[in-house]
């Protein structure tokens, strides 16, 4: 009786289907992800905020 129940558990586990994957993904990673773009961009905009508005100024005063 045991060796019956032992077999039907193994061959269940064995060929029943995979597990479907949560559709919502790796939330704590995209919110990592998203994080880090935006301490990336607010230091590349804080070092380069002089140049960028130089460059503005000169293209627009370029063309009045």
């Amino acid at each position: 009786m045991n060796l019956t129940r032992l077999y039907a558990t193994a061959l269940t586990v064995l060929v029943a289907p995979p597990r479907r994957r949560d559709e919502r993904g790796d939330v704590p990673g995209w919110v990592l992800v998203t994080l880090m773009s935006v301490v990336l961009i607010g230091a590349i905009t804080a070092v380069a905020e002089p140049q960028l508005k130089s460059m503005v100024r000169n293209a627009l005063n370029s063309v009045r």
